[in-house]
């Protein structure tokens, strides 16, 4: 049974039961002095993956408490 985590740094993520926790990732650009006029923020989102793409499957663990 998977372990729900909700917080400051992951909404929706879980900890499986190999202790892998899973959530969607996401890949920022820190922007260029000129970029980040007008005060919008230093960084720059580039792309996100949801957590099934961004962590190996379950049916893929070498954890001794997986039961393949």
């Amino acid at each position: 049974m998977d372990t729900p985590v909700n917080d400051f740094f992951t909404k929706n993520g879980h900890v499986r039961i190999d202790g892998m926790m899973v959530h969607d990732m996401h890949l920022f650009q820190v922007k260029t002095p000129t970029e980040s006029k007008r005060g919008l923020g230093p960084l720059q989102a580039r792309l996100d993956r949801p957590a099934d793409e961004a962590f190996q499957p379950l049916s893929q663990s070498q954890c001794p408490l997986v039961k393949h």
